[in-house]
């Protein structure tokens, strides 16, 4: 399944088929007002043409019974409106009391790192970019900002959140449909914000368990000689001075934790797509794609780009 199967209005969520609904009832309401303004305009244009050319007369009568008709059209609707209004915020606060998974999102200029919380600190992990959650599972996701003002977004789903400074948030999200789910930061964030996307994953719970499970695991170890070497040259560069790569001695905290980096379908928060080539020139040369992002350009030969990420490449 490719991160862009489902449109944005697609529904995959609880809190998201009530919002749907509100939108419906809203599009519908003001499509039949447009309509009727468009047939009163006619009728009124008609209406003058005749009376201009001496066909008919006025009849304050009958303007006197369409104006109360309209004001009447006019507040049931916006009666509608308010009632739905009202029943999908109360819908919308129920569901946001239903417990279920705990996780925590920290929102960087321009990434997204990502806390799986649990009360047995062992069962505690974290990543960066993609969210994965069981289907029909609630949760909770605590929104932290250290910087700047954001926003977290995944339309199917659910509405925005913005994430503080200061001021730490949260939003419920109860997936009901499996799929791969892009979010977006929908608040003006600086040059980057535009590239500082995430992917939900919605999984079934057996594969989210499975996922789960080997997301504690620590990275794997090299897999041949060049990805051996690519370790070594990572964990003596700058690079395990900002990144935790756990079961090695790199243990930066400035960038996204790349324990699993290979198992993630984007570099970047959405920037590129996950790829041997891809990673090569994110590595070598981060502003170029990102321009302004806070990864420093690392100089690197030939033989240690390649081996560094061929080291990478096997972080499953």
């Amino acid at each position: 399944m490719t991160p862009f199967e489902h449109k944005v209005l697609d529904v995959a969520g609880v809190q998201n088929a009530h919002i749907h609904t509100m939108w419906t009832v809203l599009i519908d309401i003001c499509t039949v007002m447009y309509l009727l303004v468009l047939g009163f305009l006619v009728w009124a244009v008609l209406r003058a043409r005749r009376a201009g050319s001496g066909g008919v007369t006025h009849d304050s009568t009958g303007m006197s019974t369409a104006l109360r008709g309209w004001i009447g059209l006019v507040i049931v609707g916006l009666f509608g409106i308010t009632v739905t209004s009202y029943a999908v915020d109360r819908a919308i606060f129920r569901a946001s009391e239903q417990k279920g998974l705990s996780l925590q999102v920290t929102s960087q200029q321009w990434w997204w790192d990502i806390n799986y919380q649990s009360d047995d600190p062992s069962q505690s992990f974290q990543t960066a970019n993609e969210i994965h959650l069981p289907v029909d599972v609630p949760v909770q996701i605590n929104l932290h900002s250290p910087d700047v003002i954001h926003s977290f977004w995944v339309p199917n789903l659910h509405g925005k959140q913005d994430l503080i400074p200061g001021r730490d948030t949260s939003i419920h999200l109860h997936p009901t449909r499996i799929g791969v789910f892009r979010g977006q930061c929908a608040e003006f964030c600086g040059a980057q914000h535009a590239n500082m996307a995430l992917y939900v994953v919605v999984q079934s719970q057996q594969d989210f368990d499975h996922w789960r499970a080997a997301q504690l695991k620590p990275a794997n170890d090299p897999a041949d000689s060049t990805s051996s070497r690519g370790r070594d040259t990572f964990m003596s560069s700058a690079c395990a001075l900002c990144h935790t790569i756990r079961g090695t001695d790199a243990a930066g905290t400035s960038g996204p934790d790349l324990t699993h980096l290979a198992s993630r379908l984007s570099l970047a928060a959405g920037t590129l797509d996950f790829s041997r080539g891809h990673l090569a020139a994110w590595i070598a040369d981060p502003q170029g794609i990102k321009p302004g992002n806070h990864m420093p350009a690392v100089g690197l030969d030939p033989d240690d780009l390649q081996s560094i990420t061929a080291y990478l490449e096997g972080l499953k």
